[in-house]
């Protein structure tokens, strides 16, 4: 009997995603072997495990779908129902915890300056944890995001600094808060004009590269802010995904429906 496209289609998903789990694992075995800093060998484990689950799905779903064996499809379609529950849930997380928080525009300057208290609770305790900080901070400073600041607005003016459209990092980790008064020397050099201040991140900035801001409350908000641009993408891109899994997972059941009607009517194993 001439396989049902069903078991066809399930077939060719799973063979793309086979194949589309070996550069995942090969990027990570890369990062683990190539990773120069403890911050870029950070996701060498979870790409690696999340390469080797897709290969060992795709090929349970392949092998269920395409060799009839039922076991293997009901497995796999256990898998992708909490993938897609998992998915979902993390899609509306993702938006929910990212919906609070924005840049607060400075008048005459073309930067926006950042508030911790801004975003929402569940992110704020992320970051205010310090050892989750400590080991941010020490990324942060290895990546040299702030070198490459100092360097590319070097030899601005005041006046011209001020109209800098900065990213929320940059303002918020290399430069000291508009609330402090400081004056400008160069972007990661600033003269303290006095010491009674508001804004404790005044009391925390240090013309020191090791230093600058990172200790400040408005490079946590930065950071964040940062965080929320790329998880609404990401959620973007869950959102896609999970309409891929919805029909893999619909056509996955058709072939299970077959594979069961195929051995009642001709007794074949499982």
């Amino acid at each position: 009997m001439a396989f049902r496209l069903s078991n066809n289609l399930i077939g060719i998903l799973n063979i793309i995603t086979c194949l589309l789990s070996i550069p995942i694992i090969i990027a990570g075995v890369w990062l683990r072997n190539n990773g120069s800093t403890e911050c870029a060998r950070f996701l060498d484990m979870p790409v690696i495990a999340v390469g080797v689950f897709l290969m060992l799905v795709s090929l349970a779903g392949l092998f269920g779908a395409c060799c009839r064996v039922n076991w293997l499809l009901w497995l796999y379609l256990v898998i992708m129902f909490l993938l897609i529950v998992i998915g979902l849930g993390f899609t509306i997380f993702a938006f929910v915890v990212t919906n609070e928080g924005a840049g607060k525009a400075l008048s005459g300057k073309g930067y926006k300056e950042y508030r911790l208290g801004d975003y929402s609770n569940w992110l704020q305790k992320r970051v205010n944890n310090a050892k989750n900080w400590n080991k941010i901070k020490s990324c942060l400073f290895v990546s040299g995001v702030c070198y490459t600041f100092r360097d590319e607005y070097l030899h601005d003016s005041p006046q011209k600094f001020y109209q800098e459209h900065l990213t929320a990092i940059q303002s918020g980790c290399c430069k000291p808060s508009n609330d402090c008064g400081f004056t400008y020397v160069s972007p990661t050099n600033w003269t303290k004009t006095n010491t009674d201040y508001n804004n404790p991140d005044c009391d925390a900035w240090d013309n020191n590269p090791i230093d600058l801001c990172f200790n400040c409350n408005s490079c946590k908000a930065g950071l964040l802010d940062n965080i929320k641009g790329q998880w609404k993408k990401v959620a973007i891109v869950c959102i896609v995904f999970l309409i891929f899994l919805i029909s893999t997972y619909t056509i996955g059941c058709c072939a299970f429906r077959n594979n069961r009607r195929d051995k009642h009517d001709y007794g074949w194993k499982a």
